[in-house]
């Protein structure tokens, strides 16, 4: 079954279409069944109705036209239960309705799955017999595999336009498709895709209109020219050193690039109206699968020659076309993995919103767009990138979702929450230089988290009273080497005086988990769970000590600096770090510096550390809690991953529980204690967070307007009320409701995260 379902992957996704895709299952698993039917029906959201796309065994004619409601016949129970109903003799079952014109009254036992994308069914997988039998686990578990292949297929051919709309309307009809992944920058952007593929990467070559034929296919022919000119210098430079027969591989190459073999097909998709690297992709991924599909190990093999031919002429054409792209208004940046360099081809005034199919919210050009304040949402697994040039796109940043060929109803709600974030915001500039003070006079402290110098302009600009979190490995990210010691003083120092005589809480190198260093990789099984943060940096005392002494050397004649510890598990950590900060002391001043020993605290971010607050309170200065680490450790979900996002709750009442404790065990050894995690941010996380007694909030600059008018807004005894009334709720979500109701009820509801659709 495994060989089986390996070739009808492959085969499907060398399909042109949705029906070839439909038409090419319904065969292939009654073969590999041996059964007398199998169906595809595709369910219609208009209508509502499960309509029968694909048949092997029932009248072909029935196709397109027999239609079951969403409540209707065993196919539809298996949608409403979103599970596989096995029945031996299906017209003996109560939900059992016979439809004329099918031919199915011949058959008696009956197999369905549902086929699901991210929750939604999309239709129903059906295989039937006319003898009466139930249909065995391994065929079950064989249709159930089959039926969450498809479910890609759909949703993709949803989404581009490919599929032939079930309702009867024209191929090519688009259909609005969401697609979900992880808030990396919030906001909304709404703006046509520019697709940016890496250079010579054929799975990343988006599909264009060729607006000049002629010119695209003389494109194409000069590169192939280059590379058969390639080949042959190759050639004969190995001549000598290779056998007749190794020599013919040569001759091979020449011929797969002759007018009859790829080139011809390419020639042949440009006429069809695909661009050249368009073209050159969809026939050199035809040619490969081909390949794979063989039996033969030899033949299979060559898949990797025809991948090599195409990468060779692919990187020609990208080298000699036009580097200018006429970038459109509104512009939503779109590909597989974004990098800042991306980020900087798009002129500032046209760039709306930035979209990764991959990546998380901690690359490189995730911290870039949160500085700059892009929308942006990263981890997009299912979006049909290649496909979707110069369609209309949806970015919501607030919820991590993209939106491909929007309705007009979802474009004006969207319009409407872009143009309340206008208004609030020109509304909070006014706060800039007042007090995050409650209406009963309790102050709130609000500092900044920052990793480039932009961050401390924007923060300064938005009247942050410190840095609570400077993210000191953005430097280390941006570069292809280690900083020297005198590199890293003089950024640090920017930021030391930037803010001084403030504040400003220097993390020391926090890499490892979804944070890579290019020049100094970490590969595990569970990045998450290994080798980060202080585990790193105690393993290499050179990397920690020249840190740590560029930032003491930063903070002479300023004295706001405050080094804080990532990741800490254990007490032996604490102490041992303490004693190579004191050495960094005493070594500097043998040097001649006038140095302070300043103050040190760590960061709370696993649940081990929670339960030694105190511990750790007793031998430093103050206490840090990552919210956001924290909350995935607690929880076991990775919010960086878009199949589990949604599980990613910061008002989980376990998180509650476990900030107070926190705090109050903090407290209980008069030690300062502060947070640095989007909960923070979130105007209801911070009137929670400022009723357990956290002394310090801090957050990206961007929200420190909003989370300031909500503090101004509410008396502190209210805050604490709503702290004791959240202490007796059981659910997330009831509890962010509750929250957003008070917000409300205080005239603050434009505070919170808009109202997005479900």
């Amino acid at each position: 079954m495994l060989e089986i379902l390996r070739k009808i992957v492959q085969e499907v996704s060398a399909a042109p279409d949705l029906d070839s895709v439909l038409d090419l299952i319904v065969r292939r698993i009654q073969r590999a069944m041996r059964t007398q039917m199998c169906s595809v029906y595709l369910f219609n959201t208009k209508k509502q109705r499960y309509i029968l796309m694909a048949t092997q065994g029932l009248n072909k004619d029935a196709v397109g036209t027999v239609s079951l409601s969403a409540s209707e016949g065993i196919v539809g129970l298996v949608g409403q239960r979103a599970e596989p109903i096995n029945l031996e003799d299906a017209a003996k079952h109560p939900a059992f309705i016979y439809l004329p014109g099918t031919g199915e009254e011949r058959f008696h036992s009956f197999l369905g799955v549902p086929i699901i994308h991210q929750r939604d069914v999309l239709g129903v997988l059906v295989v039937q017999q006319k003898e009466r039998r139930r249909f065995d686990e391994n065929e079950e578990a064989f249709l159930v595999t089959v039926s969450a292949q498809l479910a890609g297929v759909i949703a993709h051919a949803e989404a581009t336009g490919s599929i032939q709309d079930v309702s009867g309307s024209r191929r090519g009809a688009v259909i609005e498709s969401r697609f979900e992944g992880v808030s990396a920058a919030p906001g909304v952007a709404i703006g046509p895709a520019v697709v940016m593929a890496p250079p010579a990467d054929l799975n990343a070559v988006p599909d264009k209109a060729a607006t000049d034929i002629e010119a695209e296919i003389a494109l194409f022919v000069r590169a192939l020219e280059s590379v058969r000119h390639d080949i042959r210098v190759v050639g004969r430079t190995l001549s000598k050193r290779l056998r007749t027969e190794e020599q013919a591989l040569f001759d091979v190459y020449l011929r797969m690039l002759d007018d009859n073999a790829l080139a011809g097909e390419v020639v042949e998709k440009i006429y069809l109206g695909n661009w050249a690297q368009g073209a050159l992709r969809e026939v050199i991924k035809a040619h490969i699968r081909e390949f794979d599909a063989m039996e033969d190990p030899y033949l299979r093999e060559r898949a990797s020659d025809i991948r090599d031919l195409g990468r060779r002429v692919l990187a020609y054409m990208q080298e000699a076309a036009p580097k200018q792209i006429d970038y459109p208004d509104n512009t939503i940046l779109v590909a597989d993995e974004l990098t800042p360099a991306m980020l900087g081809e798009v002129p500032t005034e046209k760039l709306a919103g930035l979209v990764s199919v991959h990546g998380s919210g901690n690359s490189h050009a995730a911290i870039l767009a949160r500085s700059l304040g892009i929308p942006t949402t990263m981890g997009v697994l299912d979006l049909p990138y290649t496909q979707i040039e110069a369609r209309v796109l949806i970015l919501d940043g607030y919820s991590g979702r993209v939106y491909v060929n929007p309705s007009d109803e979802i474009l004006q709600v969207y319009r409407d929450i872009m143009r309340e974030d206008c208004e609030v915001a020109a509304g909070l500039e006014q706060l800039r230089d007042k007090a995050a003070e409650t209406s009963d006079g309790y102050n709130m402290p609000l500092w900044a988290n920052t990793g480039l110098d932009i961050d401390v302009k924007r923060a300064l600009e938005r009247g942050a009273e410190g840095i609570g979190l400077y993210r000191t490995e953005i430097p280390f990210m941006i570069r292809d080497f280690f900083p020297s010691e005198q590199e890293q003083l003089q950024t640090y120092r920017s930021q030391l005086a930037a803010f001084a005589p403030r504040p400003v809480t220097m993390r020391t190198l926090d890499i490892g988990g979804d944070k890579a260093l290019p020049y100094f990789p970490i590969k595990e099984e569970n990045p998450f769970l290994g080798w980060r943060g202080i585990r790193v940096t105690l393993d290499h005392p050179e990397i920690f000590l020249v840190q740590v002494r560029a930032m003491l050397c930063a903070n002479e004649g300023l004295g706001n600096l405050r080094i804080m510890l990532p990741m800490v598990t254990s007490v032996h950590e604490v102490d041992e770090a303490n004693r190579m900060i004191d050495r960094a002391v005493s070594e500097l001043r043998e040097e001649g510096h006038i140095t302070e020993r300043p103050p040190v605290g760590v960061m709370v971010e696993v649940p081990a550390a929670v339960y030694q607050v105190r511990r750790f309170a007793r031998r430093v200065d103050f206490i840090s809690v990552g919210s956001n680490d924290l909350t995935q450790y607690l929880l076991a979900v990775d919010r960086n991953n878009p199949r589990v996002a949604g599980l990613y709750a910061p008002y989980h009442p376990s998180v509650l529980r476990a900030l107070e404790y926190i705090a109050d065990e903090a407290h209980k050894e008069n030690v300062q204690v502060s947070i640095c995690g989007e909960m923070a941010s979130d105007p209801c996380g911070a009137i929670l967070l400022m009723a357990m007694g956290y002394d310090v909030l801090s957050m990206n600059s961007t929200n420190i307007p909003r989370v300031k008018s909500a503090i101004r807004g509410i008396t502190h005894v209210r805050a604490c009320g709503l702290l004791s009334q959240v202490r007796g709720m059981d659910d997330a979500e009831e509890i962010h409701l509750l929250l957003r109701n008070t917000l409300q009820e205080l005239g603050l509801g434009q505070l919170s995260r808009p109202t997005l659709p479900r």
